[in-house]
């Protein structure tokens, strides 16, 4: 296809028509998060990071697919499936595979046992000061790193709504992100943030299904006329599209590269600290699994959308105009919106995508900020002994959501070229290596231990970080790739897989093990036999909630 619907996307479309959009979205959920905010007075820290636990589990199922379907899922996916098809589309398969975990092995677990954060657990039946530290160390790291690729989306997807472009332009857009994602969490705490996360969902699955219905309209309901209009629009690739190999079939290092990627996009949801979080917004584990199989059907659903908008996308847009637009692969779906709708539809879905990224950093950012009050100030830097604790943490959430917003907009910045998706499953590998193995042993290995924990947090998040640092995602990839690294102009590349999966993952189940052996060989029956019970039935929550 030619270069007409670039130009008119970004240039003739109507920046007045799609900046009120994009205003009438932000009004609307700033609105609904002070409404809610007005009706709860009470300002403890169970309410500001858990909303009291007072959702339903369909409630927390709908919050839970509006959190988990990011930039990365719409914006990310959409892009690789146009531009690399069946390669594109195995992101799906491992973001929905990755909840199965999640639901048969931490869910209900983790909702029993804890309270506010992921350190809750992992500092149940260890040393509380070093565990919850590098308990929140490794929650700040995974949220980073989503962050980043929120950040990215945002940037690309509204300088393509008002049709600016360069890095300065983006950067003053993805700042603007940062300073609304930061007020989300300020005035409406988890409550707030969970209302925005349900209505995003809706209004992204409903987005998504418009889209994809007029899309196999235009093709008579038939999808394979759709996958074959995808092929001949893009010559080069052709009926490549269609099979596997084309992104990560080229050599036997692309090949490893996509195991690595499957790992951690199967093992990373279970060990997200902002998916774990939303577990004790809900007031039983019952309530917990129905959370998760509500998100599944969801987020089941919606991939499926996905494979059709991307297919489309390619076939009415183009591989090589998307790949010229501003936000390059990231831009294909609000294309598709432009070709299908015109500017219109365009400014709903860029803004329906828009509220997403920002539902989504609010909730990263709760959860970051939660775990640094909770864990380290109150635990580790004031040894629980604060005055006022309650007023105290929510204090500090407040002031760290703010320094978190700022290193996110920074981080955005630099990462606005890369793909979205491709950045979420870096996340997810820090996750999975830092995140999972200590929360699997803790929860089921009687002998593990504090050293253990700490081998595994510390050395699986070390490790991850190095391998990505000195991997194509960051540098050796030069400014004309099609998802060019951070540092194009650099080459220090050592690590030739662009997810360290495969190597960071087992290392660090290793780590915990070697850890716990060398580590103090004594530890306390009773403690673990008190958390089997908790984790099982959640008796101490009942227990709790009775007084």
């Amino acid at each position: 296809m030619s270069t007409t619907v670039l130009a008119q996307a970004t240039a003739g479309s109507s920046p007045i028509l799609n900046i009120s959009i994009f205003l009438i979205f932000v009004i609307g959920t700033l609105g609904i998060v002070f409404y809610v905010n007005s009706r709860h007075a009470k300002k403890t820290a169970a309410d500001f990071y858990t909303a009291g636990g007072g959702f339903s589990g369909t409630q927390n199922g709908f919050a839970i697919a509006g959190d988990y379907l990011s930039a990365a899922s719409f914006l990310g996916i959409a892009g690789a499936i146009a531009v690399n098809g069946y390669d594109g589309f195995l992101y799906s398969i491992g973001f929905l595979v990755a909840w199965l975990v999640a639901l048969l092995l931490v869910a209900e677990l983790m909702r029993n046992t804890g309270r506010f954060t992921m350190g809750d657990v992992l500092a149940f039946r260890m040393r509380q000061r070093p565990v919850r530290a590098a308990a929140a160390t490794s929650t700040l790291a995974v949220s980073f790193f989503y962050l980043l690729a929120q950040m990215a989306g945002a940037g690309a997807l509204v300088s393509l709504l008002l049709g600016v472009s360069g890095a300065f332009a983006e950067g003053v857009v993805i700042a603007v992100v940062g300073a609304v994602m930061i007020i989300y969490v300020l005035v409406g705490g988890m409550r707030g943030t969970t209302w925005v996360q349900m209505i995003k969902a809706v209004l992204l699955i409903t987005g998504v299904l418009i889209m994809t219905i007029w899309a196999l309209a235009i093709f008579g309901f038939n999808f394979s006329g759709l996958l074959g209009a995808a092929v001949n629009a893009n010559p080069e690739d052709g009926a490549a599209l269609l099979s596997p190999g084309l992104q990560y079939g080229a050599s036997t290092t692309s090949k490893i590269d996509f195991i690595s990627l499957g790992i951690a996009l199967v093992l990373g949801t279970a060990g997200l600290p902002h998916v774990l979080m939303r577990f004790y917004t809900v007031p039983t584990a019952k309530e917990a699994r129905r959370s998760v199989e509500w998100a599944i059907w969801l987020i089941g659903l919606f991939y499926l959308f996905t494979l059709v908008i991307g297919y489309a996308a390619g076939a009415l847009v183009g591989a090589d105009t998307i790949s010229r637009a501003p936000g390059k692969v990231n831009s294909a779906a609000p294309l598709l919106a432009f070709e299908l709708g015109g500017p219109i539809l365009l400014g709903i879905i860029a803004a329906v995508a828009f509220a997403t990224i920002l539902a989504v950093v609010a909730g990263l950012t709760i959860t970051a900020s939660a775990s640094f009050a909770h864990d380290v100030y109150i635990n580790v830097i004031k040894h629980g002994d604060v005055k006022d604790t309650e007023a105290t943490q929510v204090r500090v959430a407040r002031r760290t959501a703010i320094v978190i917003g700022i290193v996110a907009i920074l981080g955005g910045i630099l990462a606005r070229n890369q793909n979205v998706a491709f950045l979420v499953a870096l996340a997810f590998a820090v996750a999975a290596s830092a995140n999972l193995p200590t929360i699997l042993y803790s929860l089921f290995w009687r002998r593990f231990n504090t050293t253990g924990a700490l081998f595994s947090i510390y050395g699986g998040l070390a490790i991850t970080l190095l391998l990505i640092i000195f991997s194509p995602v960051v540098s050796g990839k030069g400014p004309e790739a099609a998802t060019p690294s951070i540092f194009p102009n650099s080459d220090f590349m050592l690590f030739p897989l662009s997810n360290p999966g495969l190597v960071s993952i087992p290392a660090s189940f290793l780590l915990g093990a070697i850890g716990t052996w060398v580590g103090q060989k004594r530890h306390d029956e009773s403690k673990f036999a008190e958390m089997e019970v908790r984790s099982l039935t959640g008796a101490h929550i009942a227990k709790a909630e009775a007084h």
